[in-house]
């Protein structure tokens, strides 16, 4: 199995080589160079696992024996999910007018993506044991990637992770969650700017291949394949706990409704389906509607700006696995895949060649929810069902409540209520806060400010300097400048 660039530009590379690399030299961003088939038989057997043994399937798919031995990456996957709090890592929640919603928020900090970055961050640590090898992680985050991300990695002394977040547009407890982590190996930087805009500091830090090389720069965004691989098994959980029957020739078809910000999730989808599994994939998404636009309309452009929803950490306006699935669904064309996205990276906005939407659009169905419909959604499962939905959840059952069809559909939820207090309460409901939550408030926070006017790739690429010198030199660890300790009595410039 060997992973090559979406623009044609790199050179293939395996397993390890994608994970270390996050964007590809040539800017696109890895694919697997074919894509494994998954027959009915096989359907069948997987049909009994638990998510846990299903993600070892995937994995082993895509990842070759010579590389991670067999029970050597059982070992990996089954220590990345033992923080878990449900004993089946996922649940499946089976609610009133068949809403169906699988919770994938079991994890440390209560999001889906604690599942992939639990399993990446073993990886990671796997082969640079092996090596002897330091790195360094760039993430931008729109509000749960950092937490999970630094989760992932903390108190490491082989990674150091550099968290850009922007204040102000992700939820008090979001932001709790990564700036309370008080680790040697973690570096929080709070951007007066949005998720698009701390997105550019790192593209251009990962631009620089000399710098990128010298400090082992590598990414935890969903730009990273092996993120994209673990979350492919999301779909295939949905599936089997949703299909009424795996005895009938065809098999049935499900709807996996997919809450959609950069597009990992739905790329995965993408993925599983083009493997053989009979889904039917909807991208839903808030007011930041390009996703919705470029499956309707084969309009992929920005809008003015982006709007703050409820569902903040949809508040992207760049979904940058488009590019995958524009990949796949062009027959692996990357030539063309280039052409693109140059283009759009030139005048943000692109018109999809007629070919190419007409393929789009028979893959997914998309959707588009206001701040009122989320609400609404919000309030209606909870008079129904006495469960609360995260606003990014109820997105989705927004879709499901819409469809007078009676179609086996699955709503994958992305994070706990718990972590969008203001939206509960805006939908007069009650946030029931779990004690580890709670707890937050209370504690100490570090973080570096990133006001606007500075150049934020320099500062960046300044304070990576720094931690890699003192990784190299003997002796106690302090702050980068400018790192601000902040306790409940005030704060503290170290």
């Amino acid at each position: 199995m060997e992973y090559v660039s979406t623009r044609g530009g790199a050179g293939a590379v395996d397993f390890e080589g994608a994970l270390f690399s996050g964007y590809a030299p040539d800017g696109g961003l890895f694919m697997p160079q074919c894509i494994p088939s998954v027959d009915g038989d096989t359907l069948r057997r997987w049909s009994c696992l638990s998510y846990r043994e299903l993600v070892k399937e995937v994995c082993c798919l895509f990842i070759t024996a010579e590389l991670v031995p067999r029970s050597t990456l059982n070992d990996l996957i089954d220590r990345a999910f033992s923080r878990f709090r449900h004993k089946d890592v996922v649940h499946l929640s089976r609610l009133k007018d068949g809403l169906n919603v699988l919770e994938l928020w079991h994890g440390v900090t209560y999001a889906f993506k604690d599942l992939s970055l639990s399993c990446t961050g073993q990886f990671l640590q796997y082969f640079l044991e092996k090596k002897q090898k330091h790195v360094i992680i760039l993430v931008g985050t729109s509000g749960d990637t950092g937490s999970s991300a630094i989760e992932s990695v903390r108190g490491q002394k082989n990674m150091d992770i550099f968290v850009l977040l922007p204040k102000g547009y992700c939820t008090q407890i979001q932001e709790l969650q990564m700036t309370t982590v008080i680790e040697d190996n973690v570096h929080v930087f709070a951007a007066h700017g949005n998720s698009d805009e701390i997105d550019e500091p790192i593209k251009e830090l990962f631009a620089d291949v000399d710098f990128a090389r010298k400090y082992n720069l590598m990414s935890l965004n969903s730009v990273n394949w092996s993120r994209i691989m673990v979350q492919i098994a999301h779909h295939f959980y949905a599936y089997f706990q949703c299909a009424p029957s795996l005895d009938t020739t065809p098999l049935p078809v499900v709807e996996i409704v997919v809450p959609t910000g950069g597009g990992g999730n739905i790329t995965a989808g993408c993925i599983a389906q083009k493997m053989g599994l009979p889904i039917r994939l909807v991208a839903v998404v808030n007011s930041n509607d390009i996703i919705h636009r470029t499956v309707q309309h084969g309009d992929f452009s920005l809008s003015e700006s982006v709007k703050a929803t409820l569902a903040s950490a949809m508040d992207i306006q760049e979904p940058y696995n488009v590019e995958r699935i524009l990949w796949l669904l062009s027959g692996s064309d990357s030539s063309l895949v280039k052409t693109l996205m140059e283009r759009f990276s030139m005048s943000k906005s692109l018109k999809l060649p007629e070919d190419l939407h007409r393929k789009l659009s028979k893959t997914l169905r998309s959707c588009s929810a206001s701040d009122e419909d989320i609400v609404q959604a919000m309030q209606r499962c909870w008079e129904e069902n006495r469960y609360l939905l995260c606003p990014h959840s109820a997105v989705a059952a927004h879709y499901h409540y819409s469809q007078p069809d009676s179609t086996p559909r699955c709503c994958l939820a992305p994070a706990s209520a718990a972590k969008f207090q203001d939206a509960l309460l805006r939908a007069g409901l009650v946030p029931q806060l779990p004690p580890e939550i709670t707890a937050l408030t209370a504690m100490k926070t570090r973080s570096t400010p990133l006001e606007r006017g500075q150049d934020w790739a320099q500062v960046l690429r300044e304070q990576i300097e720094v931690t890699a010198q003192q990784r190299e030199a003997p002796g106690v660890w302090s702050a980068p400048p400018g790192q601000r300790e902040i306790t409940r009595q005030g704060v503290t410039q170290t």
